[in-house]
């Protein structure tokens, strides 16, 4: 996302909230889809406001609306995806960082390090990314069963490879000879 967005910290109120609406062009929302890895995003909408906490932390609020268009995982054809999501996002001016080899992802996921800039265009972008199904579907799509096998044999189906099923077909032969 570009600079124009970023709003420097320094010189954000500490008494109001500062409104922001995003509302991207044509060109970025293309060069967004690229990003992403889907067909196309449609719309997409992010507003909200960013408003102090105390002296030096400050808290993101918005609402992001998007119609994402993606290939369906069983069939390839065109699936059109709505997205409203709230994204909150707290900025701390000190935040701990554990140090060593392995360390446990902290549970809350949205407080992020204080820089010198807020960038409400990156949160959109972010919160788009995390929300854009991985494995979209069209309504009633079902994977079928594809068998192949050479030519004069017989191909295996997904029954053959379950564990009982040699029972169950021995069972049946000790029920006719009966």
């Amino acid at each position: 996302m570009s600079d124009s967005t970023a709003l420097r910290v320094a010189d954000l109120p500490q008494n109001t909230p500062t409104a922001f609406e995003i509302i991207p062009d044509k060109d970025t929302l293309t060069a967004l889809a690229a990003e992403m890895g889907v067909n196309a995003v449609r719309k997409l909408r992010f507003t909200g406001e960013i408003k102090a906490m105390g002296k030096k932390d400050w808290k993101l609020i918005g609402r992001l609306g998007a119609t994402v268009v993606q290939d369906c995982v069983v069939t390839l054809e065109p699936v059109t995806t709505r997205i409203e999501e709230q994204v909150e996002i707290t900025y701390l001016a000190r935040v701990e960082t554990p140090e060593g080899a392995e360390v446990e992802m902290p549970e809350d996921d949205s407080i992020e390090p204080l820089g010198t800039h807020i960038d409400p265009a990156a949160v959109m972008a972010e919160a788009l990314a995390l929300h854009i199904p991985a494995y979209p579907r069209k309504d009633g799509a079902e994977l079928g069963e594809a068998v192949y096998a050479e030519d004069g044999v017989q191909p295996m189906r997904d029954e053959d490879t379950k564990p009982f099923a040699g029972l169950a077909a021995l069972r049946g032969q000790l029920k006719d000879e009966d």
